[in-house]
């Protein structure tokens, strides 16, 4: 998904869930980060590498796909991005262990690792609770891709057909053509999209989550089918209108959790009626063709609220954390979201490697063995040890 669902729609799913404005800017705030907070933005406040919850374009053109960096790459993607649904179940029988941890990765909605997920955010801060609703609206748009490089998990064929409604309750299926390259914008009236030049190598970053796809997974107005690699090539059908307001919907319902008006997070639950009054108005941004429904969704939630909602800026809370003295760091908004992020990888890196996966490395817990590993976390062990929460 993009800045406006991640951070103008997050906003209006808080709101609808009950939380105040200044409450609803700092979550939305917080999911939008996850899109940006690279190593390259940590090293500029001097803050832990350990937390980034994403990779640039530059920091991936020199990116390692050797083993070790390979699970960095999945360390990352998979928290935050592509949440693994199946990391436990038997799939894909009759192949070998090193592709089988790979089709164990896949994306896809309303698994354990969901739940496992807005649960570690529950009274954690608005901060955990931006990071869990940006995974939550990435399981829908990344749904059947995975967070680590593969030719046999991601790659797809050039068999793309946009779905456009043709006025009788059927679709006109238009052929999508793909281009490489990335400064040319997507062309909507001639159904041309970028997207990620193939690469034979299994492990190349072209293969890496739904590159081969472009941005088709992140509008929220296309419907579309394909035919993905992992599914032997067999054509899929994506509505995301559909997956875009099950999104939406389930947002608002696990915030009302975070906020302490329903007892738990159950999957397959949805806010179905606090969406309600304002479905039609709500799909209509959904379904509308554009590149970006920023404005859209910002006047929505200003509508909502009566309040303005300020542009994302990515250095609102830079002096605040770099000013701060390092006893004070965790407290900053920055420093709150930096131990919700490292909590979030940790335990989704540790599902993973106890499901006997070393796609993401290793993992060591905490609880039992004492602190090991790389120093970052050492923060992270010493703060939940002093029963502070994040």
């Amino acid at each position: 998904m993009q800045e406006d669902f991640h951070y103008y729609a997050t906003y209006c799913a808080a709101n609808l869930a009950g939380f105040t404005h200044e409450q609803s800017l700092d979550i939305c705030y917080s999911a939008q980060l996850v899109d940006l907070c690279s190593r390259t933005f940590l090293s500029t406040i001097n803050a832990p590498l350990s937390a980034a919850t994403t990779q640039l374009q530059l920091e991936m053109m020199d990116a390692r796909t050797d083993p070790v960096g390979l699970q960095d790459i999945t360390r990352i993607w998979s928290s935050f991005h592509f949440l693994p649904a199946d990391i436990f179940s038997d799939v894909k029988k009759g192949a070998g262990k090193r592709y089988r941890n790979k089709y164990h990765l896949i994306c896809n909605t309303n698994s354990d690792l969901l739940v496992d997920t807005v649960n570690l955010a529950a009274g954690k801060g608005l901060q955990a609770a931006g990071i869990a609703m940006h995974i939550l609206a990435d399981t829908w748009a990344h749904r059947y891709f995975a967070g680590t490089p593969s030719l046999v998990i991601n790659n797809t064929t050039y068999y793309f057909y946009e779905l456009l409604p043709d006025g009788s309750g059927g679709y006109t299926e238009i052929p999508i053509t793909f281009r490489h390259n990335p400064s040319e914008p997507d062309d909507l009236d001639a159904h041309k999209y970028t997207n990620s030049l193939f690469q034979s190598s299994e492990n190349s970053i072209m293969n890496l989550g739904h590159g081969r796809a472009g941005h088709l997974p992140d509008y929220s107005f296309i419907r579309y089918k394909y035919l993905p690699a992992w599914g032997e090539y067999e054509e899929i059908v994506k509505d995301n209108p559909s997956d875009f307001y099950h999104a939406f919907c389930q947002m608002i319902y696990a915030l009302k959790f975070l906020r302490g008006d329903n007892p738990e997070f159950e999957k397959s639950t949805y806010a179905w009626d606090e969406a309600k009054p304002y479905e039609d108005e709500i799909m209509a941004i959904i379904e509308k063709r554009q590149l970006n429904a920023c404005a859209d969704w910002k006047a929505f939630g200003e509508k909502l609220s009566g309040k303005e909602i300020e542009s994302f800026d990515l250095s609102k809370y830079e002096s605040e954390y770099v000013s701060s003295d390092k006893d004070n760091k965790n407290e900053t908004f920055l420093g709150k979201f930096i131990l919700a992020a490292m909590a979030q990888k940790s335990m989704v890196t540790n599902k993973i490697f106890t499901s006997g996966n070393l796609l993401a490395g290793y993992s060591i817990d905490f609880g039992k063995k004492g602190f090991a590993g790389i120093k970052d976390y050492k923060m992270l062990v010493d703060q939940l040890q002093k029963g502070l929460g994040i």
